[in-house]
């Protein structure tokens, strides 16, 4: 029961530190939350260039970019130059 009750101080405690450590990094002007992207857009835009030639599997290959990044990056050049 004393060990239940040290861990759950002790995990308040971590949590606690993480939102603070977080609050800190959000004063940053560069900040962003999440994943960094493995890819910089002008990667992106060859990659959408040679699909107008290629199949996505080639593509795939010659890039090293998986073809639901190709697929969904494409969704979103075609929404936007709808819109």
């Amino acid at each position: 029961m004393i060990f239940s009750a040290f861990a759950d101080f002790e995990r308040d405690l971590i949590v606690e530190r993480t939102q603070e450590g977080k609050e800190l990094a959000k004063q940053k002007p560069d900040f962003r939350e999440g994943r960094p992207k493995k890819f910089n857009q002008q990667q992106i835009n060859l990659a959408m260039n040679l699909l107008k030639n290629h199949s996505y599997k080639e593509v795939e290959k010659m890039t090293g970019i998986s073809k639901s990044t190709l697929t969904r990056n494409k969704r979103i050049m075609q929404l936007s130059a709808e819109g």
